[in-house]
């Protein structure tokens, strides 16, 4: 896999064990997991539930195990795909494509689009209704995130993990304020509170 990939121009690192592969992770915040079930120490469920404590990051189960009831337990794990054994690698490949073009944007596009919302990724330039809106640095970067998870609930320590990178140690209220006033600035409640879980910015049409 890790061969295809690399052929593919993917960049890959690969961890032995479920400790190593949270510890690496935190490390080098990759773009997407491929994350197998049997694997020695932590299985694949609890590695999964670990890095949805911190992380939005795409993760697709690649596994042997092709029963309903871990095909189950491995979405309730907050998985973003399940690939079972054997396979092929073009498969896979189209797999992860598929991922991280929701997450991501096809091609990591310039300009995003969201209802009355144009976001160029390039220059992060942020206008809506075609009126320019100064965001802050952490403001844009937190907007960038749910434009690239429609749809999905994004906890604040996922926000914080994905837009602080594991290097904020206060108090994680502070999701709050910043999402206050992206929505002051944008004058539009795009982003919905899920209480008691998180936020959601609902997939557009």
């Amino acid at each position: 896999m890790q061969a295809f990939l690399v052929d593919a121009g993917y960049e890959v690192v690969l961890a032995p064990d479920g400790a190593q592969g949270i510890e690496l992770f935190r490390q080098t915040g990759p773009d997407l997991v491929l994350l197998d079930l049997m694997l020695p120490g932590i299985d694949g469920f609890e590695v999964c539930r670990r890095l949805r404590q911190d992380s939005a990051t795409p993760i697709i189960m690649v596994t042997a195990r092709d029963d309903d009831a871990s095909q189950l337990a491995g979405f309730e794990s907050l998985a973003d795909d399940y690939i079972t054994k054997p396979f092929s690698m073009p498969l896979v490949l189209k797999r992860v494509e598929a991922v991280l073009r929701r997450t991501l944007g096809p091609d990591g596009p310039e300009v995003i689009r969201y209802k009355d919302l144009q976001v160029d990724t390039v220059s992060r330039d942020v206008r809506i209704r075609g009126g320019r809106v100064a965001l802050t640095v952490r403001e844009y970067d937190i907007l960038r995130l749910f434009l690239g998870n429609q749809g999905r609930v994004l906890t604040r320590d996922m926000i914080l993990g994905q837009v602080w990178q594991w290097g904020f140690a206060g108090d994680e209220r502070i999701i709050n304020t910043h999402i206050k006033n992206i929505r002051h600035k944008l004058d539009a409640d795009y982003i919905d509170t899920i209480r008691g879980v998180g936020y959601r910015l609902d997939k557009e049409d």
